[in-house]
């Protein structure tokens, strides 16, 4: 039995190779062909290249916007909160008309409250700067954006500040101090 099997396998394998030959033997003939429609592509196609466009001449222009108005100038910025104050019913009229208060002249952010006291009724908060304790009450202004101390409380201090908004209008904005802990 084992004699029959391997004949089997061995017609099976010759017939495998016997078809295979034959398949390519018809593909050789196709080939001829193929290889006809090749060379007559070749000679028919035609390079089609866009001639590249030269580069322009450089021409180097002078800086000439150094001779106007810098527009982060110091100069250029009062000029336009002067001209905002110059409005009747602008926001900021009635903060340059008054005298300037001396915490004005330090941004919130360098002040801390260290505490509170009241006296005779009226409430005070203690507010550190450059090492120097300043007492504050309401009505006071303290800040860089004109900031009104509007309320006392024990553990921080009201403001109403008046800031530029993203428009260049004049707004009204609340921020707090808050009691600074005595670890920090």
């Amino acid at each position: 039995m084992k004699h029959s099997l391997r004949k089997g396998g061995q017609a099976v394998r010759f017939c495998s190779i016997v078809v295979i030959g034959l398949g390519l033997a018809a593909c050789s003939a196709d080939m001829d062909e193929l290889q006809q429609w090749m060379e007559q592509q070749r000679k028919d196609a035609r390079a089609n290249v866009v001639p590249l466009v030269p580069p322009k001449k450089f021409l180097p222009q002078p800086y000439e916007a150094s001779l106007g108005v810098e527009p982060f100038s110091p100069q250029k910025l009062s000029v336009a909160v002067k001209q905002e104050a110059s409005l009747p019913n602008s926001l900021l009229a009635a903060e340059m008309k008054r005298p300037r208060q001396p915490l004005e002249a330090y941004p919130l952010d360098s002040m801390s409250m260290v505490g509170s006291i009241t006296r005779q009724s009226q409430r005070y908060a203690l507010l550190r700067v450059d090492n120097l304790l300043y007492q504050v009450k309401g009505g006071d202004y303290l800040g860089l954006n004109f900031g009104r101390v509007m309320k006392i409380s024990e553990t921080e201090i009201g403001l109403r500040e008046v800031v530029q908004d993203a428009a260049g209008e004049w707004i009204e904005r609340t921020s707090t101090l808050q009691l600074q802990e005595k670890g920090r």
